[in-house]
């Protein structure tokens, strides 16, 4: 499977999410002193394959610049509609791009650092934006879990996981 192909698998399954979750579960906050609602995390991963997708033009992945679109946390028409539409984006996506350099503005300091800038390429930013979607489909999937949400089996769980526990149990 490409990266392109497993970036468009990992959307997929944030759309089964948003089947699964129903409008009101999608916006409740959650218990505890950082309750964020399933909305708030499900908007911060398309945010970062926003960026992502914004920086193909210009060269530079700016993750600081987020869009933080409130609609998106609070509506699921809307969250599927922009998940839909990445989808398309990423199957026009050329293979070729994936090799191209670029410049990743990232704030990884606390305090009055200023944001980083590393030098990337759109194929390692892909493989983060699946692997972030993958760690926070985790945190949904624990949250969905105390609302007795079923979600499938491999959403939430790193791939290399799945293969590991596949070789475990066919030994």
């Amino acid at each position: 499977m490409t990266l392109i192909a497993s970036a468009e698998e990992v959307l997929r399954q944030g759309l089964v999410l948003l089947q699964s979750v129903g409008e009101e579960n999608y916006r409740r906050r959650q218990d505890g002193p950082h309750g964020s609602p399933l909305g708030a995390h499900y908007r911060h991963v398309l945010d970062h394959f926003i960026c992502l997708l914004d920086g193909v033009s210009s060269g530079i992945i700016n993750y600081d610049a987020r869009q933080r679109n409130t609609e998106l946390e609070i509506s699921i028409e809307a969250a599927s509609a922009v998940t839909t539409d990445m989808i398309a984006s990423l199957r026009r996506f050329p293979e070729s791009v994936l090799k191209f350099d670029c410049q990743v503005i990232y704030s990884v300091g606390y305090g009055d650092a200023a944001a980083s800038a590393v030098n990337s390429n759109f194929a390692r930013e892909l493989a983060f934006c699946v692997g972030h979607a993958i760690h926070h489909y985790a945190i949904l999937r624990l949250l969905c879990s105390a609302m007795a949400v079923n979600l499938p089996y491999e959403f939430g769980i790193a791939p290399s996981t799945l293969k590991h526990m596949g070789a475990l149990a066919a030994h």
